[in-house]
């Protein structure tokens, strides 16, 4: 395997799937820098009509999209379905939200003219995008900024550089030139070199926390750029006094399992109350046994396939021996049937008696549990974490999913709901080390462009009242 080439493989199967040579990072930032112009001049509903038609071409090509999706990142066909029709409706949603967010706003000042607030693009953006969502989450950042008059440059991750040129050529497709959003491919190093390229002007990020932060470091000098970070989560459901039990052992299944565990949503950490563990474990572990594990296409139909690769799965499987080994106890063991393909069954350890947990984001179908005795304890527990993406509350009183909704520290915060499934049509981020401050979803619009207030009169009126000698 030659240095100048990304290969993808099919998780499921070890095949090559797509190989491309790695993109010169100079020219494409160059070649973005020349069309800014141009494209942020056009009117605003030129841009829109452009993206709506960029909807119907994926609409066109949707079963072929949600096929390559499938085969690159392992996930069952249903799934990569719903990912495509994601695409399609961030859309409708972008243009809603953009004029919602980044609306022109006039306001009589009477003498003193009209004072206005709108909103100009910031120039050429980087999206990052992750393998998990290939497809639905970089497009969750290209659609705002093309709408806000950005030019973009898209590195999708090296694990999925298949879906992101079919996404981009359903762009290209619809009519927007291949100066306006361009396709980088690459591994970390043609990363590091676009973000910091003093050509970019926004690198919106979705990702690990360990890349996270070394982009935030990396533009720490630089307050000139805009910097947007979804960073994933070690996220909780605490399960609470509930008769609903056969329900609430779905909801941490789907929470847990849900994309083999591979969503930054996916709730990593059960909290539950002692008095019920033993009701609702043997429930949860019951339905977790029945869940079919198995390639993208497989009859029947399997509820999660492969992790994305074999290095994932090797450190998930050391991750649960570590566990394991410091007072772990196994509830439901992970096993991997195969060594040389990634498929890992969902695996369940009961980590109450392990000191010191690592807070760390293992990024696969492994729930850790943790036994409490009371409210107040199951909060700190949930909170003990730098991160603070999503939490959930499985059970309990309208009071307590008050006081869990107000000490609870996370950007997205559900009520006998799993802790993923978030709503497009909702801002989506998180605190800590979820995030900068700069939810995407429905805000992304809040960072695609930049508000610009004026005062502004059609002829100059002023004089000078105070301090002038006599004229």
């Amino acid at each position: 395997m030659g240095t100048s080439q990304i290969i993808s493989f099919e998780p499921a199967t070890g095949a090559e799937l797509w190989r491309g040579r790695r993109g010169n990072v100079d020219d494409i930032v160059d070649r973005a820098r020349r069309a800014w112009p141009a494209w942020a001049a056009q009117p605003l509903s030129n841009r829109m009509e452009l993206m709506r038609r960029f909807a119907n071409e994926v609409r066109k090509d949707a079963e072929k999209l949600a096929t390559l999706i499938a085969r690159e990142t392992g996930k069952p066909l249903w799934e990569s379905r719903t990912e495509v029709e994601s695409v399609i409706n961030k859309v409708e949603i972008s243009i809603r939200a953009y004029a919602d967010r980044t609306s022109q706003r006039k306001l009589d000042n009477a003498l003193q003219g009209t004072a206005a607030v709108r909103h100009k693009p910031h120039g050429v953006m980087a999206v990052l995008g992750p393998y998990n969502f290939p497809a639905h989450l970089p497009n969750g950042h290209i659609v705002p900024a093309l709408i806000a008059g950005n030019t973009v440059i898209f590195k999708p991750s090296e694990k999925t550089p298949a879906t992101g040129e079919a996404l981009l050529q359903c762009f290209h497709r619809a009519g927007i030139s291949a100066a306006i959003v361009q396709l980088l491919v690459g591994g970390p190093e043609e990363g590091q070199a676009l973000v910091a390229h003093d050509g970019i002007d926004g690198v919106l990020f979705t990702g690990s926390a360990h890349v996270g932060i070394a982009i935030n470091r990396k533009l720490a000098a630089r307050p000139d750029k805009i910097v947007a970070l979804e960073m994933g989560g070690n996220n909780p459901i605490v399960l609470w006094d509930t008769p609903k039990i056969t329900d609430a052992a779905a909801l941490v299944v789907q929470s847990a399992f849900t994309s083999a565990g591979q969503r930054c949503t996916a709730g990593r950490r059960l909290i539950i109350k002692s008095t019920m563990y033993d009701t609702v474990m043997a429930e949860v572990k019951r339905l977790a046994d029945r869940i079919i594990v198995g390639a993208p296409f497989d009859d029947p139909v399997p509820f999660m396939g492969p992790v994305i690769d074999n290095q994932s799965a090797d450190g998930l499987t050391e991750s649960f021996l570590y566990l394991l080994s410091h007072g772990g106890k196994a509830i439901k063991h992970l096993v991997r049937p195969r060594d040389d393909l990634p498929f890992l069954s969902p695996a369940i350890i009961d980590v109450s008696g392990v000191k010191d947990r690592p807070d760390v984001e293992l990024f696969g179908p492994l729930l850790q549990v943790i036994r409490v005795d009371d409210f107040d304890e199951a909060i700190a527990e949930a909170n003990n974490s730098r991160f603070g993406l999503s939490a959930s509350l499985v059970g309990g009183t309208p009071a307590e999913y008050n006081r869990f909704w107000a000490n609870i520290r996370a950007g997205v915060i559900n009520w006998n709901r799993p802790t993923n499934g978030a709503s497009s049509s909702a801002p989506f981020g998180g605190v800590g080390l979820s995030g900068n401050h700069r939810p995407s979803a429905y805000y992304a619009a809040d960072y695609c462009a930049y508000p610009v207030a004026s005062n502004e009169m059609e002829q100059p009126r002023a004089m000078i009242g105070v301090g002038l000698r006599e004229g």
